[in-house]
């Protein structure tokens, strides 16, 4: 097992951890050697099978199931997660509602605004928070990573990019200011990725795969894996003196 990034002992959940970006996360920490807990909101098979992947890896990996659309089992989720190995080490907070693909892509835009301050925003900020304090009571601190959005900053015309920018934005300053609450035992960082191909840029149009050549200087698509590695590395003690970072991870990208 690589010695960088070396994750041995450690006892993670990844939420949202059933498919891409997480899914990705949920193995690479597995690989680095972290006991993996998979949240799923409704795809209960796949995240039976990056939980078995993760076991087959040589780590304990168990699923847990919360809708985060209601917060009211919000508290009672974060108990249980921390309640399946007597504690955790690691939160990743990548639950998030898919807009872009499916019967929730014709939603019109008020509907949608209201799913992502619902999940994206209102239920990840409760979660990191209620997660971060439990990690700085128990005295074994532990980190806290967040998943952004690089265009947040910048700005990306079109209602997509309106309502992922105030919902990624919301969380990116949250994350900041989180990790000046709960250092130092604590640790709390952000993940901004770019064009990033999970589903919907598997189907994406020949206009849009241009458009990522275009604004990537790498000139590819980023990787679900491409976001793991970093995550990996920002949640082990090769991270230990960064804090209260956006990290933008997009090829390059400016535009």
């Amino acid at each position: 097992m690589s010695r960088f990034g070396n994750l041995t002992g450690r006892r993670a959940i990844v939420a949202g951890g059933s498919s891409g970006i997480g899914h990705a996360i949920a193995l690479e920490f597995a690989r680095a050697g972290a006991d993996v807990i998979v949240h799923f909101a409704k795809s209960h098979a796949a995240a039976d099978a990056v939980s078995e992947e993760a076991h087959g890896l040589g780590v304990r990996s168990v699923t847990l199931a919360a809708d985060f659309s209601d917060d009211s089992g919000i508290e009672a989720f974060v108990d249980q997660a921390f309640s399946v190995w007597n504690g955790l080490d690691i939160w990743v907070q990548n639950a998030g509602v898919d807009l872009l693909t499916g019967g929730a892509a014709k939603l019109d835009y008020t509907t949608k605004l209201d799913r992502l301050l619902d999940v994206d925003v209102r239920a990840g900020i409760l979660l990191a928070k209620h997660a971060g304090e439990r990690m700085a009571n128990s005295g074994q601190g532990g980190s806290i990573l967040t998943i952004g959005w690089d265009q947040s900053d910048r700005g990306m015309a079109g209602d997509s990019g309106e309502l992922f920018s105030a919902a990624k934005n919301a969380i990116m300053g949250f994350s900041r200011s989180l990790a000046m609450s709960l250092a130092p035992a604590v640790r709390v960082n952000c993940i901004a990725p770019g064009w990033i191909k999970t589903a919907w840029g598997e189907t994406a149009s020949d206009s849009w795969q241009q458009r990522v050549f275009d604004e990537t200087p790498l000139k590819r698509w980023g990787r679900p894996e491409d976001i793991a590695k970093l995550a990996r590395f920002l949640v082990s003690d090769d991270a230990a003196y960064i804090t209260g970072q956006v990290i933008n991870c997009n090829g390059g990208a400016v535009r």
